[in-house]
């Protein structure tokens, strides 16, 4: 075995290590924050010192054998080279007995390994998992769906919808940044393994079309190969229904491994069921897009996603409105607040600029490090799940000093009562690859709600803050009153999720749309019925 290859099969090794789902248990998972993915920049970065070390001692070990080659082969140019002369015969017996023994099992290469596996080993526990690569897979699925992404455009670096003959470009990268034939063999293979052949196929097709293009190029981080993408396309083509396109495929799998007795087999299956079939259809099977049970209005949701930010015209809706506010507080007097009036059903206010960048910095500083996985409320459990992809942490107003200073202006700005236990502490929030969370509502719907262990009551209102900029996506939509408020830096977004009479509103149902390109922080301050009595009196109108 060469250098190479034996470098070849110490990284699928390690791979394999990496890829443990019992090792997963012990990291946190990075995909879920952009923060953390960030973070893993700073391993890949000492990996890559250790491979430049690796290499600086393989090419000094190549120059060696190099040496080592060119001397024996001078010997070897004139093929009548006598071994009369003792000394040519106890040299060339020496080498075969003792220097191509040496030169095979070089110490230096095994040092050399040695030495890379240390490298890695020693930054292992803080490289993404198996699970990380499964949900960034996922994360891409995402943003495809929502934002009718084209599979072949993402996997060239183009962000474009694409809805039958029209092109709309989302986003444009300053730098293309294309992906591999193995990095969308991977994708397609999570969709796979899940049974989603609806995704699997334009990943692995993708896959496929790449790998022809290099076919005889050896790579060595490649897991995959042209036979490995054209199996797994070939048996989902089958799964979809789609025998003729499974046949073709197997056949040209046979081309490059003609010795593959499982795929001869199914070729000979998908010839027979071809055969037997009397009504096969000529055209290509439509797989349907796996539906997902719990989100029943996907439609609105993904659509109101797809606008960026879909913010009402003033001219055309003349109730709403742009002002000054200070709520006749004395607090806002010197600096009111800049308000505009976004929705009246549900009531949705922006608040421009209620941050500084200064503040939000700081605000998100305080946060990173107690950062973890977001939870939503099942039945009285709180559990993760793949609806909401981010990470969340909690800040007590003891934290800094700026927190009370936010406190006193969100106090200032509604009119409510935000002191604890009439408030929640300051929820922080940044969202992972493709992070969203979708169709919910911020009140507790059921009574065994975890929400009602404050003993303040239910969520009267949501006030959100947005703490970063994103390039595309993220959006904040209102699914029943059918619109959504792009992400604007600095700006906090106010909401009643009750009316009066207390009983929920049940058109603040809302969504954080997917992030397609930028990395979105949010801080939530959630103000609960209990204290704001006299601050917002009840009714018995159904409709306040």
């Amino acid at each position: 075995m060469g250098p190479g290859a034996r470098l070849a099969a110490l990284l699928a090794l390690l791979a394999l290590r990496a890829g443990d789902p019992a090792a997963a248990t012990a990291r946190e998972d990075t995909f879920s924050a952009l923060t953390s993915v960030a973070r893993a920049l700073a391993p890949e970065r000492r990996l890559l010192e250790t491979l430049r070390r690796y290499l600086r001692g393989e090419e000094a070990r190549l120059r060696d054998l190099t040496r080592f080659y060119d001397k024996v082969l001078s010997l070897h140019e004139d093929v009548a080279v006598p071994v009369v002369n003792p000394l040519l015969a106890f040299a060339l017996i020496k080498r075969l007995q003792s220097d191509w023994r040496n030169v095979v099992h070089s110490l230096e290469a095994a040092e050399n390994i040695r030495a890379l596996k240390d490298g890695y080993e020693k930054v292992e526990q803080d490289l993404p998992a198996f699970e990380d690569l499964e949900g960034a897979a996922r994360a891409l699925m995402r943003l495809q769906d929502v934002y009718l992404l084209n599979v072949k455009g993402l996997a060239q670096g183009v962000f474009q919808r694409v809805t039958g003959s029209s092109i709309t470009d989302l986003y444009s990268p300053r730098q293309l940044f294309s992906l591999t034939a193995d990095d969308c063999f991977h994708v397609g293979k999570v969709a796979y393994d899940m049974g989603d052949y609806y995704h699997a196929i334009p990943w692995l097709e993708e896959a496929v079309s790449l790998f022809r293009t290099s076919y005889g190029q050896w790579k060595t981080e490649d897991e995959a190969s042209l036979d490995d993408a054209l199996d797994y396309l070939a048996f989902a083509c089958f799964q979809a229904g789609n025998v003729s396109c499974a046949l073709n495929l197997s056949r040209e799998f046979l081309l490059y491994n003609p010795d593959n007795k499982r795929m001869a087999r199914n070729v000979l299956k998908y010839e027979r069921l071809l055969a037997e079939s009397t009504h096969q259809e000529a055209t290509e099977a439509v797989i349907q897009r796996p539906n997902v049970p719990h989100l029943q209005t996907r439609d609105t949701y993904e659509e109101l996603c797809q606008t960026l930010g879909s913010q009402p015209t003033h001219y055309q809706i003349p109730s709403l409105y742009c002002s000054y506010e200070t709520n006749s507080s004395p607090y806002l007097l010197l600096q009111p607040a800049r308000k505009e009036v976004i929705h009246l059903r549900p009531f949705v206010a922006l608040y421009h600029d209620f941050v500084s960048d200064a503040e939000a910095q700081k605000i998100r500083e305080l946060a990173e490090p107690w950062l973890q996985r977001s939870v939503v409320a099942s039945g009285e459990k709180q559990l993760p799940v793949e609806y909401r992809i981010s990470k969340s942490a909690w800040l007590k107003d003891t934290v800094d000093p700026m927190l009370v200073t936010l406190d006193r202006r969100i106090a200032a700005l509604t009119g409510l009562d935000i002191q604890p236990p009439y408030a929640e502490y300051l929820q922080v929030v940044n969202y992972g690859i493709g992070g969203h969370y979708e169709p919910h509502f911020d009140h507790a719907t059921s009574p065994s709600s975890p929400l009602y262990r404050m003993k303040s009551g239910n969520r009267v209102a949501t006030f959100m803050i947005y703490l970063s900029a994103v390039e595309a996506g993220g959006a904040t939509a209102f699914i029943y009153a059918n619109f959504s408020v792009p992400v604007v830096k600095n700006a906090a977004l106010f909401w009643w999720n009750l009316h009066r009479s207390g009983e929920g509103d049940g058109d603040t149902l809302h969504a954080g749309c997917p992030v397609l390109v930028g990395d979105k922080w949010v801080a939530n301050k959630w103000i609960h019925e209990y204290g704001q009595e006299f601050r917002r009196p009840c009714t018995t109108n159904p409709e306040d």
